[in-house]
């Protein structure tokens, strides 16, 4: 490519670089900017406004002839010319400095590449459920009327063996017990009305007696025992009206009999008889009843020691 200069002859002044005027319109601007800064109500020295005096100055800037409207400038653009390397530091545009917006850019919004898994919401916690224990039932207090029955009815088998004897021996003071009729005699007075019915009566008396008097001391077997007597020689007389069939008997021969029996010494016999076993069977029974209190005392304490453990839990 041939050289401006030397193709038309005369000597051509080599065109400013464009950035010269942008940056001498920087420089306006930055004057511009110092000057509002210094004067104290933001105008420019000159008693002009900064912004004002800024855009004049950008529109002065251009106010020299540029080369390159020229029509031989015209020409040398038309090809491509080699630009020195001296030149080409200009041909960087200027760089300003930054001065961030006073308006707030958006925050950017940052997708993620790739699906990002919801964290799997915790299950919230479970408050313990109440656990009902049942509580302990009061111990009932055990009681001796069941062993009283039981008493009474060794008593009453003793009672009737003892009233076979005494019979036995008041029919042999009246002369009709021989040694020939021993057996004859015993067994028919052990299927009469008046010995059994003595006896039935005196279990009836015995076990009421025991009833009442339950864990009772034996002084009250003692004492109530004349009641059982007294029960044991009714029992005698209304043994008698059962062996002479009172419901053929008129009230006057039924009074008559009762008469006769009331002292009678089968009767009197009853009464002892009842009245001694009760006694020595009432000890008996009297010390289970004892027993009994003892074991109720101890498991009343034991409920009390396990209300005041409180509820224990039992692992199988």
């Amino acid at each position: 490519m041939s050289d401006p200069k030397s193709s038309y002859g005369e000597p051509v002044e080599e065109p400013q670089p464009e950035g010269d005027v942008v940056g001498r319109a920087h420089e306006g601007l930055a004057e511009a900017e110092a000057a509002r800064r210094d004067a104290p109500d933001g105008t420019a020295p000159d008693g002009t406004a900064a912004e004002a005096s800024a855009p004049a100055a950008v529109a002065a800037a251009p106010a020299e002839p540029d080369p390159w409207d020229s029509p031989e400038a015209a020409s040398l653009t038309a090809q491509p010319a080699a630009v020195p390397a001296d030149t080409a530091a200009y041909d960087t545009p200027a760089v300003t400095a930054y001065e961030p917006s006073e308006t707030a850019s958006a925050a950017p919004v940052v997708t993620p590449s790739e699906p990002v898994s919801e964290p799997a919401a915790t299950a919230a916690p479970v408050a313990p459920q109440p656990i009902f224990v049942q509580a302990p039932e009061a111990p009932r207090p055990r009681g001796n009327r069941a062993s009283a029955g039981a008493i009474g009815l060794v008593a009453a088998l003793v009672f009737a063996v003892l009233y076979l004897a005494v019979w036995l021996v008041l029919e042999a003071a009246s002369g009709e017990l021989t040694a020939d009729n021993v057996a004859t005699v015993a067994l028919a007075t052990a299927g009469s009305w008046t010995l059994w019915v003595p006896v039935v009566v005196f279990f009836i008396a015995f076990w009421l007696l025991g009833a009442i008097i339950n864990r009772g001391r034996w002084g009250a077997w003692v004492i109530f025992g004349l009641l059982v007597g007294f029960a044991s020689w009714g029992g005698y007389l209304l043994g008698v009206l059962f062996q002479e069939q009172f419901w053929n008997l008129t009230a006057a021969e039924g009074a008559e009999l009762m008469g006769e029996h009331v002292l009678a010494p089968a009767a009197v016999a009853a009464f002892i008889i009842g009245r001694e076993l009760t006694i020595w069977f009432g000890a008996w029974a009297a010390s289970r009843g004892r027993r009994v209190t003892e074991l109720n005392i101890e498991a009343q304490r034991e409920y009390e020691r396990t209300l005041e453990a409180g509820p224990q839990l039992v692992r199988a």
